[in-house]
This record gives structure tokens, C-alpha cells and sequence, in this order.
């Protein structure tokens, strides 16, 4: 083993080796070129002699090997050739052992043997144990891990499998598996007792060249499930026993736990299913060191992939009763290791879990049984603060989810809400949103309100604050759960009114106690979720009569709870969003023609205005919202909505801005002339606002020449014809040619003083104006007769 100290020195090292290689390489060549036998074995056994050094580390070892290796495969065509010119293979074999050094003389040595067993002049099993056997010359660690990596290297093409070219009598399946194996545990010795070589300050350095070695081995075990002759017999008498004993034998942490995983990895599933009591028995007998869990899980894993494959394979599972003897294997390992972590435990329970879901799908029993297992682990731990352990009980958790896709079954396991006891605020948390997002991947449609109040118990980490630590949550994580809640609320759906009333219910009492952080997110889904079944109760109203009054759903129910949901916002306060969900009920009620409570929802909405919003901005769009939502209101009579429309002005008179009072008021004339009612069609009160806002529109200018010495853009003046020419297409008489050509010249004259700021947007809004009158104009019949009048 080299020293840090020593890299250069090593380095020194293998160039001196891989320069005495390639001189005494390029003779060999010449002498193959020439046919001199006897030179070629002189110089490839000097060749071969710089795989004797013991000063390079195995990374630097493995380079010379590599060139070695490529010089060798052009000595065995070589020898393959003299076999063809008539040399005999027997004598050729016997004339390689001459060579002076063991090492050169056993690489020659397979070299040959590999040329002999293609000739056929002697029996391939013959040929491998006598290979194997020499080999064990070598006892120096790395220099006899490389040589038997070369043997089976060279061998592994010529094993007398069945089928294969190499076949000889009787039970020749018996000797490539023994070659295989004897090779395979002389390999492992000698990768074990590298531990030992150089000293004990070096041992994590010489435990990574170990690690970097071990293909090394398992290149043996992927030979033995390459031969096809390797039957379940012969796998369950001999190869599996063979490879555990030498597993368990070696007491190597590392090598016990790369092994175990290659018989996991290498050999076939169904193999292991046969064998399973076998393997799982060698289990306790590894080192108290060995990540055991690891190994299960991947064993469990590959199972579990198989039972998944086909529903053909799952007799074989029931059979040779698979889920009992992984469950107590699991039992004894954890029994065995007291100090195994939280999250091992976690692990390997969450890996039965996985496995019972692919092979048991129909035994919930076996699932609440693995979860019980768990809450007994747990309960001695309480609370869980390991990360690692959070992971894993998320993934627990959310196996039966993920394969049911229903929630109703995670509902039915018992122990299921036990393990989520014992998780924190934080993992709380994340289960919940593993569950709503797994409700929503899978649209799972929840549809009573008894499956509500579970669900809600199940997340109630993401409704609720479950110890105050709600200021350590990222505000960006927290908006994304409570969106997620949102989504979440608007997929509980029932199609009977009575029972949906029910679920609106539950959710309410969950969401109201929320607290004020989380009631912005998730009280207005609740409000449009109610909103529709408002809808729905108004389009199946010719049934209402058939009920009793105390037990018939009706819309006046449900607005009396939405008017409770507001008011909780309301206090918070949120007073913008407030009054958004106040109009939308008040639209609702509308089309229900319930004006007493449209009235009292403008009303409330109206106070929010008054004494909550007094943000300039919020203000102007409270009072677009407000003009917006009262104009397409059609149910009040004339005196509510004379008070509600002249609340509505006053309010848009007031605004702080001249410009925003200006909008506002000639948007108020909106609310003076409908449409679709010929009862709301007030031509004076329309011009009154529209008279209005150019006053104030005026006095605008007015303050911009005061304080800058310029009059301001005329912007205001166009938007205001356009709601005149609005009118005037419309047919309200008060909106006469005269007062639009006399809106035109005023605007005509502003854009053509010297004190006007320039304001490209007003010019070029005003010539677009101008072209639809004249397009109007244009279109002839009664609506150009109407425009004609009007110069541009």
C-alpha cells in the first residue's frame, strides 16, 4: 500500500513498469512476426514478470494489468495460430510451465489453457481445475485477485454448460459450477485478507482500494447466473449454500454486504422466491455492522417488481407463504439490533409495506398489521425528529394511497392515523400534502361528509396549527399547501343537495379554525364550492315544494353560512377580498331573486368600503367592483336600488384623485341605463354623470396649468365621448348631436394649444375615435343617418 507521500514515487513506479512491459512487448511481437516460439515465451514471461511489483496501488496495478491483458489476447491468437500450423496444444501447455517466475508461468498458463479447451484434445472441466488449482501459487492479495480475474476472464466462454460448444458427459453443469465456485472463493479470500495488508493508520485508504476492487468478485456471480444449466435445484442445493457459506464465513463487513447484494442482483427472481427462507436465514448471521436493511429492502424490491409483472407469478407469493417469512425476518433483524436508527426501522417496514401492496393488494390486514408493527417501534421513540425517519414514514404513508387511489381505504386502516400521531408539525405537514396531492393526481372524489371529517382529521398538519409553529414555515411553502387545500376543496362533490350541504358543513368547521393566516386561502373556495350548489338548487327549484321547509335545502341556508365565512374574513382583516366574495353572493342572490338578501350582501359590502378600505388604490377598485356588480343586478326594486346607486356615486365623487374620480363617475352612468331593463333607463340622471365627470375632468386641466404651467393631456375628454357616443348608439335622447359636437371642438381645441402637453396615447386614442364615427357614417341606413349629423 502507498503513502500519501509516495504518489510521485508511485507514479515513478509505473512508468518503469509500463516501460520494461512495452520493450520486452515489442520483442515478443518480433518474435511472433518471426515465429520464434521460444523467443515469444522468453519475452511475454519478462513481460508478464512487472505484474510482480508490490509497489502500486490497486487504481495503478489495474492500468498495467490492462496493458499486460491487451498483450496477452494477441499472444493467444498467436498460439491458436500454432495450433493450426500443427503444434500441439499438449506440448504447448507443458512448454508455458517452463517459465522461470510462477506469476508469468500461471498467466501463460490460462493463457494456453484457454487455447486448449477450444481444441477439444482434452475435456474442458479437466483443463479448469487443473487452472484453478494452480492458481493458488499466488497468495499475494492483489497480484492473485488480478490472475484469477484473468482466468475467469479467459474461461468464461468456455464453461461446459448445457448448450454451450464445451459440453462433455454426464454432469459437466456440475463442474463449470464448481470451477466458478472455487474460483470465486479463493477471489474472496484474498479480497478479504487485503484488509490486513500494511498499517493500521492506512486501514480507511486500504478499505476504499478494497471497495474499488470488488467487481473483481462478483464478476464470478454474474458468470454463475449466466450458465444456463444452473437450474432451481442446483441453485437451491448447491450454488446458494456454497456462496452464503462463503458470505457468512468471511466476517467481512464490506464483502457480506457487496456479496448479499449481488445474489440479490444477479441471480433470477423466481430463484429467489423458491429460496427465500435460505437467504433470509443467513441474514442474522451476518456482522452487527452490515446494513442489513439495505439488503432487505432491495430483496423486497426485486419481489415486489416480480409480482408486478405478471398476476400469473402471484400463486408462486402465496405458495411458499412470502409474506410471512419477510415479515419475520424483519422482526428478528430489528429484535436483534437495538441500536438499528428510526429510520432503518422505517425503511424496512416501508419496503414490507410495498411488497404486501404488489403481491396482497386485497389484505388490508397485512397493511394495518405492517402499521401496528411501526406504531410499536414508534410509540417507544414519541415525537420523530429525524429527518431521514420523516422521509421514510412520508413514503410508508403513502404507498396504500398511491395503489388504491382511494382515500376511503387509507380511512379503513386503523393504525393509519396512529403512525401520523407521532410525526411533528413540519412532517405533519408534508404527510398531509402527500395525501391531498395524491387525492388530486388520482381525482378521487370524496362525496360524503363522515369521509370529509376523516380526510380533514388526516391533514388537519395543513388546516390547522397543530403546536403555534406557524411562523417557521417558508411563506412560499406555505401559499403552496394552502392553494393545494383550495384545489383540494373544490373536488368534494355530492350530487345530492342534503349531503353536500353536510360536507359544506364539515369543511367549515375545519377552515374556520384555521386561523388568519390560512382563512384568505381557503374560505373562498369554500364560498364558490357553496356558490355552486346554489346554482344547482336554483335550476332544480320546481322540487322544492315537495319537502318540509326545516329539512329541505334551500338557498337562504346557505347564504346565511356564507354571510358567517365572510364575516370571519372581514375580521382578519382582509377587507378587499371581503367585499369581493360579499358582491359575488349578492350576484348569487340576484339570480336566486332573493333581494332582501342581495340587499343585505351590498349592505355589508358597502360597510367593508366605508370603515376597512382606505388604501387610495384599493378604494378605486372597490368602487369599479362595486359599479361593475350593481349594474348587472336586476332584482332589487326602485327604492333599494335608488340607494344603492346613489351610494355608489357618492362614493365615486370622493376617491382622492381627480382622474379616478372622474372614471368612477362617468362609470356610475352605467348604473342609470341597462339594456336589457327597460325599467333602468334614466336619460337624465345618465347625462348628470356624464356632465359630471367632465366638470371634473375640467378641473383637472384647470390644476395641471395651475401647478406645472401646462394643461394636462386631454385623455380624460376622449374616454368621455366614447361614453357619450356609447349613449348616443344606445338611444338615450338626452345624449344629443349638439353636446358630442361640442365635445369633439373642445377636445379639438385643447390638442391644438400651446399649453396642451403632448400625450401620443390621447392622439392616437382620439383619431381612433374619430374613425369609428366616421365608419358609422359610412355604414349607411339608420345608424348613418344617426351619425351623419356629427362633423369630424
Amino acid at each position: 500500500m502507498i503513502s500519501d507521500g509516495g504518489v510521485d514515487e508511485e507514479e515513478k513506479y509505473l512508468a518503469a513498469g509500463i516501460a520494461g512491459l512495452q520493450q520486452n512487448a515489442f520483442y515478443m511481437h518480433r518474435a511472433l512476426d518471426s515465429n520464434n516460439l521460444k523467443d515469444a515465451l522468453k519475452y511475454s514471461a519478462q513481460m508478464l514478470s512487472e505484474l510482480r511489483t508490490s509497489r502500486l496501488s490497486p487504481h495503478k496495478y489495474y492500468e498495467l494489468y490492462m496493458r499486460a491483458f491487451d498483450e496477452l489476447r494477441k499472444l493467444e491468437m498467436f498460439f491458436r495460430e500454432e495450433t493450426k500450423r500443427g503444434c500441439s496444444t499438449i506440448e504447448l501447455y507443458e512448454l508455458v510451465q517452463h517459465a522461470g517466475n510462477i506469476l508469468p508461468r500461471l498467466y501463460l498458463l490460462c493463457t494456453v489453457g484457454s487455447v486448449y479447451i477450444r481444441s477439444k484434445e482434452a475435456p474442458a472441466k479437466d483443463v479448469l481445475k487443473d487452472l484453478v488449482e494452480m492458481c493458488r501459487g499466488i497468495q499475494h492479495p492483489l497480484r492473485g485477485l488480478f490472475l484469477r480475474s484473468y482466468l475467469s476472464q479467459v474461461s468464461r466462454d468456455k464453461l461446459p454448460d448445457i448448450g454451450s460448444e464445451y459440453e462433455g458427459d454426464a454432469d459437466t453443469v456440475s463442474d463449470a459450477v464448481e470451477f466458478v465456485l472455487q474460483n470465486f472463493t479463493e477471489m474472496n479470500k484474498l479480497w478479504v485478507r487485503m484488509q490486513h495488508q500494511g498499517p493500521a493508520r492506512e486501514k480507511e485508504k486500504r478499505e476504499k482500494e478494497r471497495s474499488e476492487l470488488r467487481d473483481l468478485v462478483g464478476k464470478n456471480l454474474h458468470v454463475l447466473g449466466q450458465i444456463e444449466g444452473v437450474d432451481l435445484d442446483l441453485y437451491r442445493d448447491t450454488v446458494l449454500p456454497r456462496i452464503l457459506e462463503q458470505v457468512v464465513n468471511c466476517k467481512d463487513e464490506l464483502a457480506q454486504y457487496y456479496l448479499m447484494d449481488c445474489i440479490i442482483q444477479v441471480f433470477p427472481d423466481d430463484y429467489h422466491l423458491q429460496t427465500l427462507e435460505i437467504i433470509l436465514g443467513a441474514c442474522p448471521q451476518l456482522q452487527p455492522s452490515v446494513d442489513i436493511k439495505t439488503i432487505l429492502s432491495r430483496l423486497m424490491e426485486r419481489l415486489s417488481n416480480y409480482a408486478a409483472s405478471s398476476s400469473e407469478v402471484l400463486p408462486e407469493f402465496f405458495q411458499v407463504e412470502a409474506f410471512a417469512k419477510l415479515s419475520n425476518a424483519i422482526g428478528k433483524v430489528i429484535e436483534a439490533q437495538d441500536d438499528m436508527p428510526i429510520d432503518g426501522v422505517v425503511t424496512l417496514y416501508s419496503s414490507l409495506l410495498t411488497f404486501t401492496l404488489h403481491v396482497h393488494h386485497d389484505r388490508l390486514d397485512y397493511v394495518d398489521q405492517i402499521l401496528g408493527a411501526c406504531v410499536g417501534k414508534l410509540s417507544v421513540i414519541g415525537k420523530l425528529e429525524d429527518s431521514k425517519a420523516t422521509k421514510q414514514i412520508v413514503a410508508l404513508l403513502s404507498a396504500p394511497l398511491e395503489k388504491y387511489n382511494d382515500i376511503d381505504i387509507a380511512l379503513k386502516l386503523t393504525n393509519y392515523p396512529r403512525v401520523l400521531e407521532f410525526l411533528d408539525q413540519g412532517t405533519n405537514r408534508v404527510m398531509a400534502n402527500v395525501i391531498v396531492q395524491t387525492i388530486m393526481k388520482n381525482k378521487t372524489c370524496i362525496s360524503t361528509a363522515d369521509k370529509v371529517e376523516a380526510l380533514f382529521e388526516l391533514i388537519k398538519g395543513l388546516i390547522k396549527d397543530l403546536d403555534g409553529n406557524l411562523d417557521e414555515v417558508d411563506d412560499e411553502d406555505f401559499n403552496e399547501e394552502q392553494n393545494a387545500v383550495a384545489r383540494l376543496i373544490q373536488m368534494l362533490y355530492n350530487d345530492d343537495p342534503k349531503e353536500m350541504l353536510k360536507i359544506i358543513g364539515t369543511m367549515k368547521k375545519h377552515i374556520m379554525a384555521g386561523g388568519a393566516k390560512r382563512l384568505p386561502f381557503t374560505v373562498p373556495p369554500l364560498i364558490f364550492c357553496s356558490l355552486k350548489l346554489v346554482r344547482r338548487l336554483q335550476s332544480q327549484d320546481e322540487n322544492a315544494g315537495e319537502e318540509e321547509e326545516d329539512t329541505a335545502v334551500t338557498p337562504k341556508k346557505i347564504f346565511q353560512i356564507l354571510n358567517q365565512m365572510i364575516e370571519a374574513l372581514s375580521v382578519i382583516p382582509v377587507p378587499e377580498l371581503a367585499l369581493r366574495l360579499y358582491l359575488q353572493c349578492a350576484e348569487a342572490a340576484n339570480d336566486c331573486d332573493l333581494e332582501p338578501v342581495a340587499y343585505e350582501f351590498f349592505t355589508q359590502a358597502y360597510i367593508l368600503y366605508e370603515e376597512e378600505i382606505s388604501d387610495s388604490k384599493a378604494q378605486v377598485t372597490a368602487i369599479h367592483l362595486i359599479i361593475g356588480s350593481l349594474q348587472r343586478l336586476h332584482v332589487f326594486g326602485v327604492e333599494n336600488r335608488d340607494t344603492l346607486t346613489h351610494k355608489a356615486t357618492g362614493y365615486s365623487a370622493k376617491l382622492l384623485k381627480k382622474p379616478e374620480q372622474c372614471r368612477a363617475v362617468y362609470a356610475c352612468s352605467h348604473l342609470f341605463w341597462v339594456d336589457d331593463q327597460d325599467s333602468i333607463k334614466d336619460g337624465e340622471r345618465v347625462m348628470f354623470c356624464l356632465k359630471r365627470a367632465l366638470r371634473i375632468a375640467n378641473a383637472v386641466q384647470q390644476m395641471a396649468t395651475a401647478t406645472r404651467g401646462s394643461s394636462g393631456s386631454v385623455m380624460l375628454f376622449i374616454e368621455i365621448l366614447n361614453k357619450y357616443l356609447y349613449f348616443f348608439e344606445k338611444g338615450n335622447p338626452q345624449v344629443t348631436v349638439a353636446s358630442i359636437q361640442g365635445l369633439i371642438e373642445l377636445i379639438t381645441t385643447e390638442m391644438q394649444s400651446d399649453n396642451t402637453t403632448s400625450d401620443p396615447a390621447a392622439d392616437a386614442f382620439f383619431a381612433s375615435t374619430m374613425r369609428y364615427i366616421q365608419f358609422q357614417k359610412d355604414k349607411g341606413g339608420a345608424v348613418g343617418e344617426k351619425y351623419e349629423s356629427i362633423k369630424i
